[in-house]
């Protein structure tokens, strides 16, 4: 199975820094700082690049799942919101909700919502954040 890489530069302290993360692939390069991670700042930070993973990664597992079960899907698409909180123990994200919309004929809501639960479940990513509480909301459009 293939490895996959990423790499992070931070220049000087926590709160004046800045910083650069990007992807091996060279499909993403992107600026960060304190004010991008724990404010509202202009730039990417890593809990954004956490939900493009997980919605992302639950996308395709779904669609895998749906055609498992004979489901041919037109299309899933799926929203990420991580959310950081801060805590005696320091920031920690907390929850992990996925928004999901996917077009699937001949399916009824309740094979959906099982096949969808399932998929999260089974989902590389959300596998690797086991520790965090994940919500799907999915919904046939």
């Amino acid at each position: 199975m293939p490895k996959r890489t990423a790499e992070a530069k931070w220049n000087g302290s926590l709160t004046e820094g800045k910083g650069t993360m990007k992807f091996g692939s060279g499909a993403f390069d992107g600026a960060y700082s304190f004010s991008s991670r724990f404010e509202e700042g202009t730039g990417t930070n890593p809990e954004e690049l956490i939900g493009a993973a997980h919605a992302g990664c639950f996308s395709m597992a779904f669609s895998g799942a749906l055609g498992k079960a004979d489901f041919k899907p037109e299309s899933v698409h799926t929203n990420a919101t991580v959310h950081l909180v801060k805590s005696d123990a320091g920031f920690t994200i907390s929850r992990i909700e996925l928004d999901c919309e996917a077009s699937v004929p001949g399916i009824d809501k309740n094979k959906f919502q099982e096949i969808a639960e399932a998929a999260k479940k089974g989902c590389p990513v959300s596998r690797a954040l086991a520790g965090v509480e994940i919500v799907l909301n999915a919904r046939l459009s």
